[in-house]
């Protein structure tokens, strides 16, 4: 594999500021020699005080979450431009909690893509299949739904800049992951509308991540699957040595 993978962690609703600033702290030294970029993504609150603890490491530090407006009345959002300002670097969007439990759409999900590109920030776009759809066999129409919809109106500069990430619902923390075999199947199914939508070149250079009850005993055989970039973590990310160890296994 030509490029670097990633690691990111999605911290979803957890830790203070201080919590965030202690935990980067400790990690930093534990992956000073990491070949994996290490992408952490704490709360709004967290973000400022995690910004200045990463300063001077390989610590990559994004938001959970955007609006896809630069400013208005929408209380309790955050715009782009904001995240730009303080210094965040990507934004995690479309992850299945934002499509299921806010009833986020495929429209709105690519109207915060295309913000993002144009605030400067990396889109890790989301993409993802439902247990019930995966048993309906239903898993590539729902994932070609959700990628062409997400990227649409997207130009090949600007796709350039876009992280995609695989993560099937039905392995996001119920303690079931995808086998390497079923992940690197997939994997390779989104690779092919990359290709089909853009072309090989930025197919071969797009990072596709797999996220789905991702930890230390098994990141290694999933990095070792020629389709998968990386690794979107969740539970994994929030213990600095867990996290420390897939970083540097990856």
């Amino acid at each position: 594999m030509d490029k670097k993978s990633i690691v990111a962690g999605n911290w979803k609703m957890n830790k203070t500021h201080k919590e965030a600033s202690e935990f980067i702290k400790n990690l930093a030294p534990l992956i000073q020699s990491a070949r994996a970029s290490a992408y952490i993504a704490p709360s709004f609150t967290a973000l400022h005080d995690s910004i200045t603890a990463a300063k001077d490491t390989n610590i990559i530090i994004g938001a959970q979450n955007m609006h896809d407006e630069t400013d208005g009345a929408f209380t309790g959002e955050i715009s782009g431009g904001m995240l730009k300002t303080l210094g965040i670097e990507f934004v995690i969007l479309g992850h299945s909690e934002r499509r299921h439990v806010f009833q986020e759409d495929n429209s709105f999900i690519n109207r915060k893509v295309i913000r993002a590109l144009k605030d400067g920030l990396q889109p890790i776009l989301c993409i993802g299949e439902t247990q019930k759809e995966r048993e309906e066999k239903k898993t590539e129409v729902v994932l070609e739904e959700q990628f062409f919809k997400g990227i649409q109106n997207i130009s090949k500069k600007d796709a350039s800049n876009i992280i995609l990430a695989y993560e099937p619902v039905w392995a996001i923390g119920t303690g079931k992951t995808a086998t390497s075999e079923i992940a690197e199947h997939t994997h390779s199914f989104i690779r092919k509308l990359i290709i089909k939508h853009f072309d090989k070149e930025i197919s071969k250079n797009m990072h596709i991540l797999y996220g789905g009850s991702v930890k230390p005993q098994n990141v290694e055989e999933l990095m070792q699957q020629e389709n998968i970039d990386g690794v979107l973590v969740g539970g994994a990310s929030l213990e600095y040595k867990s996290f420390a160890e897939i970083v540097n296994k990856a």
